[in-house]
This record gives structure tokens, sequence and C-alpha cells, in this order.
């Protein structure tokens, strides 16, 4: 799983920044802006003001017991998810400092690297996190991520392909799969995967945003739209429609420079 970084397209070029697709604890993390989020459901402000009951007593627990990894990787998973996400990768690397052999450490490390936007170092603290005599599926999903982010499809799809020989049809590594495969402007092979995590999760509503805006790029714009409603109450539902709408037009208006 070694090969050469490969250039982006200029599809890819317009895509990569808002794709934050990191698939670290079994979901593609909430903390991080990624074409989910660009749909929007949820401002940062709402989700720290949600977390920050649950914040004061952590920091608590994390103050009393900063060498309790239980206390750190639970302090780390609620400051990325506040947002404070620098903040999350200094608590979780002291923490590996002190306990460098500590996997479930190093993978929250890895994942609040990720959220920081530091793809290739969290792409090297992940591989710490997990040995090939013992992979996990998840790290791998996260390790594919972090490779799109730096531009290197090609090699993030083996990782994939591998995390799906543990796990057949898990749709959140087809998902990212199929993410994976748009940022190389394949938009087939992209809905195809899309539409095969869609139907083995339907109720998951950032695998029916991610195949909408892969529908959306094909300009199949009404049954995009058309999943992107499903479910919701109007409100969320037209505004979820009207961010799609946004997204899809700058993509043209990059296209058109």
């Amino acid at each position: 799983m070694s090969k050469r970084p490969s250039p982006a397209s200029p599809s890819a070029k317009f895509l990569l920044p808002a794709l934050m697709v990191l698939v670290l604890a079994g979901c593609q993390t909430n903390g991080i802006e990624d074409v989910t989020g660009a749909l929007g459901v949820r401002s940062e402000a709402s989700v720290k003001a949600d977390a920050k009951p649950d914040m004061d007593t952590l920091r608590e627990r994390y103050r009393a017991k900063p060498g309790d990894p239980g206390v750190v990787l639970a302090y780390g998973k609620a400051l990325r998810e506040s947002g404070q996400r620098a903040q999350a990768v200094a608590v979780m690397e002291q923490a590996v400092l002190g306990h460098p052999s500590n996997k479930a450490l190093l993978a929250g490390y890895g994942r609040a690297l990720a959220d920081n936007g530091n793809f290739q170092q969290a792409f090297d603290v992940l591989g710490r996190a997990h040995t090939p005599e013992d992979p996990d599926w998840r790290i791998l999903s996260a390790q594919g991520a972090a490779l799109d982010q730096l531009g290197r499809n090609e090699e993030a799809q083996q990782y994939y392909a591998t995390a799906l020989k543990i796990v057949p049809d898990e749709p959140q590594v087809l998902s990212n799969l199929g993410l994976s495969y748009m940022l190389q402007n394949n938009l087939p092979r992209a809905e195809e995967t899309m539409r095969r995590a869609h139907e083995r999760n339907p109720a998951d509503s950032r695998v029916r945003a991610n195949l909408a805006l892969v529908l959306g790029l094909e300009g199949k714009q009404a049954e995009a739209e058309a999943i992107v409603k499903a479910d919701l109450p109007p409100d969320q539902a037209a505004a979820k429609v009207t961010a799609l709408r946004q997204l899809l037009a700058k993509k043209q208006q990059r296209a058109d420079k």
C-alpha cells in the first residue's frame, strides 16, 4: 500500500477542502466539516452548546486523572465534538507521550489530528494504532480517508478494499470509497458504490447526503433532492435541498472558470 501520490483532478481540487470524511470510530466524525456537513443540520455553535454541560464534568475528571486513558479518551472526544480541535490534539498528544504503546490512545490521537487537518500525521499515527496481524477496519477506513485528503485516492482505495475484506459491504466504508471515486471524478462508479452503501443502511443521513451529492454532480437533480428530503421535517428538508443546490452551483461555477 505504498503507491506514489497522484495529483487530484480539477473536481477533486474543488471538493477536497469540503471533504473531511474520516471514519475513525465506526462513524463519520461529527466534528469535521465534511460533505454531509456542507448540507448541514447543526451549526458548530449548537454543537458547542449541547456539549458544554458534559464538558465541564469531563474537564474536571481529566484534571483529576490526566494519566487515565479512559478519561483522556472521553475528554478528547468531547473536545473534538465541541469544535476544540487544537486542544484535543494537545490533550491526546500528551497522553500518547505517557502511553506510547496504548493503541486506543493512538487511535484517539489520530482522530484528533485528522479533525484538525493534520492528515499526513494522522495517517502515520493511525498506522501505529493497529497491526497487520490484528487489523481494525475502522482504522483502515480512517487511513483511507486521510489519504483521500492528501490526494492519494488510488492508495486510499486499497485501504478501503482491505477494510471491506474484514467487514464486507459495511456502509460506512462503502460511503468513503464512493467519495474517493467522486474525488477522482469517476461519478458512475461513485454512484454505484454509494447506492450499495445506501441500500445497506438507508437510515444513515450522512450516507443519504453523500449519495445525493454524487447524483447532483451527475445532473440527477430531482432524485438527489428526493433522497436529501427523505424522512425529514419540511423545514430541515428545505434547508438541506438549499444547501445541496448551493454546493452544486459552486462546483459548476468552478468548472466554468
